[in-house]
């Protein structure tokens, strides 16, 4: 049985509790076992440029440190992803490039709902760096921080920004832009009859296959 490790890269419990429950369908129909992780020295959220780039150094830390087989990072900005990918001759995926070609299968341009409008710069320069601009319709923020979300039910202000992505940027697919969304996928897929793609789910997706298929470790760039 090979183990994917997936990391979410902030201190919070209750994030690594929901990503593991939006994972559960997967596990249940995988060989793979599937584990969840949360740094204790990260912030509780990972709300900034700086916040992404302050965790780096507690993810190589976590990897040197556990086994696994595969890695997922569990967060939206792929922090530190090409030193995981220096460090370990594990397969490391990014939730949000596997979120970003997940969608390039299902539908034309997708949507992305951040939490902060601090996020879409973020987003649409990785977007840029993966030569995967022209596909996005847009990227509106819900004016939230991960610890917002976690704390109480916000689907009002995602169904809200979901809406507008369909109707105004014309959007044919969603992707929720934070790990710590995916329990409204369902919700939010039955209520605009579009894919809404969780990015945790991708991530995890994308590690069983590599392990189905013995791609191995990721090419050193």
């Amino acid at each position: 049985m090979a183990r994917i490790l997936v990391i979410n890269p902030n201190s919070s419990k209750v994030m690594t509790q929901s990503m593991a429950q939006c994972l559960e369908g997967i596990a249940d129909k995988t060989t793979h076992q599937i584990h969840c992780i949360e740094l204790a020295k990260s912030p509780p959220g990972i709300n900034t440029d700086e916040d992404a780039k302050a965790v780096v150094p507690h993810i190589l830390e976590a990897v040197e440190q556990e086994q696994a087989d595969a890695i997922v990072i569990g967060c939206f900005s792929d922090p530190g992803i090409q030193a995981v990918r220096q460090q370990t001759s594990a397969p490391v995926f990014g939730i949000a490039q596997c979120a970003y070609l997940t969608a390039l299968g299902l539908g034309q341009r997708f949507g992305i709902l951040s939490m902060g409008p601090s996020s879409i710069g973020r987003h649409l320069r990785y977007l840029q760096e993966l030569k995967l601009e022209r596909r996005m319709a847009g990227d509106r923020s819900m004016n939230l921080t991960v610890e917002d979300s976690l704390g109480r039910d916000v689907f009002e202000k995602v169904s809200h920004t979901a809406q507008a992505l369909i109707a105004e940027d014309k959007a044919d697919i969603l992707i929720l832009g934070c790990a710590g969304l995916g329990n409204y996928r369902a919700q939010l897929q039955k209520e605009f009859g579009v894919p809404v793609i969780d990015p945790v789910q991708a991530g995890a997706q994308w590690a069983i296959n590599a392990l189905d298929l013995s791609y191995g470790g990721n090419a050193h760039a």
